[in-house]
């Protein structure tokens, strides 16, 4: 079951990106939905409120009365945390038995409006961000909503900002155009990365880059995507993860790279990693395990290969390929990893050498497997090079 968180700021469009996306055929969850049945009469969630609120903020009908109770909220950080914190066990609660429901091979969409305001995004395999200017948000929120333009104002200003949205981001959906342009989004993220990725979840299946190696310009996104998927892996493994760190190319400010993101997650014991729940718990995020790989090449400094075992798995996202190396902490291969990611960071002629050779190589092997077996004899003389470095810097790992 593939999980979408989905959000966006108050009229930037997510209903109508939700709406289309069950059209599709994902399950959608809505929280605002479930947010007004937790507060429905006779809900328990309605008499906590007007515990704490008032009648002041019931209709005389006996419902609540949303108008009144956001004039309060909305303008009270506190009174805000209070109201939080009657309904949102009720709508976690609520939400935990719709995911459940829903059949395995899904793609579950959850629609939460606060999804970035609440911690929520490592939560899922991906957030899809709908986004439009504060601007055009204001207008909408006035002529179609009928909101008083002051109203709309305090509103939009009291969720997060583009910056806050844009770090937890995996897919971000510009709409400034018309539904049918929206739409055509829509379609085009569900059929290149939101439904593939699900049949490679089901199917314990990696993402993976195919043809000869291809080198990009280094992109400065590259540590954001990185800490987005060391911020999943946390929220699933906890501490059976004692650290993890972007390594590889794409961790170098200003190299050129396959647009790989290579991590390495550090393990007390390798045998922790063949536990069969953290298997288990690593293919269902999205990580499953691949035979083979299991040692790097040992180098001159320390020949034992027992000090360079390892584990690999691989991202099941076609839109963001994924190396996850799983090495014991302290070990030579988890060390070495570490040391030259620094060394390269450090030292520009080095840098330049090693990008200079790896676009050699792009242009002369056929696959990336031959890219990365070609690169070994080079590897072999350059972690030499950063081991002096390290020993002469006096380098340890944070």
């Amino acid at each position: 079951m593939l999980r979408i968180g989905l959000t966006g700021g108050i009229g930037s469009g997510k209903s109508t990106v939700a709406a289309r996306l069950q059209a599709r055929g994902a399950v959608v969850v809505d929280a605002d939905r479930l947010a007004r049945e937790v507060v429905e009469p006779g809900a328990p969630g309605l008499a906590r409120i007007t515990e704490e609120f008032g009648s002041a903020v019931i209709a005389p009908d006996g419902s609540l009365d949303r108008a009144a109770l956001g004039a309060v909220v909305f303008a009270d950080p506190a009174a805000r945390r209070t109201l939080e914190s009657i309904t949102h066990p009720l709508i976690q609660a609520r939400t935990r038995e719709l995911f459940a429901a829903a059949p395995r091979e899904s793609v579950v969409v959850h629609d939460v409006p606060l999804l970035v305001e609440l911690g929520m995004a490592p939560g899922y395999h991906l957030v899809v961000m709908v986004h439009a200017d504060e601007q055009v948000r204001h207008e909408r929120l006035v002529s179609d909503r009928g909101m008083d333009p002051q109203a709309a104002r305090s509103r939009i200003a009291a969720q997060a900002g583009v910056a806050q949205r844009r770090a937890v981001a995996d897919v971000w959906l510009e709409n400034h155009g018309s539904r049918k342009e929206l739409a055509a989004k829509v379609d085009d993220t569900w059929d290149r990365r939101l439904a593939p990725y699900n049949q490679n979840l089901l199917t314990g299946t990696r993402a993976r880059m195919t043809g000869p190696a291809r080198l990009v310009p280094p992109d400065p996104t590259w540590p954001a995507q990185a800490a987005r998927l060391i911020a999943r892996l946390k929220h699933v493994l906890g501490d059976r993860a004692v650290v993890i760190e972007h390594i590889g190319s794409t961790s170098v400010p200003g190299l050129a790279a396959k647009d790989v993101i290579d991590l390495q997650l550090g393990v007390s014991h390798l045998a922790d990693a063949d536990d069969p729940a953290f298997i288990a718990d690593l293919a269902a995020a999205g990580f499953p395990r691949m035979d083979g790989n299991t040692w790097d090449s040992p180098k001159s400094w320390d020949p034992d290969i027992a000090h360079w075992q390892k584990r690999f798995h691989g991202g099941s996202d076609p839109g963001r390929i994924v190396h996850l190396h799983i090495r014991e902490v302290g070990s030579a291969g988890w060390t070495a990893a570490l040391v030259f990611r620094d060394w390269l960071r450090a030292e520009p002629r080095e840098r330049r050498a090693y990008e200079a050779m790896k676009r050699q190589l792009a242009g002369a092997t056929d696959s990336t497997g031959e890219y990365a077996e070609a690169k070994e004899p080079w590897f072999d003389a350059a972690f030499d090079r950063a081991r002096q470095w390290a020993m002469a810097t006096g380098w340890q790992s944070a």
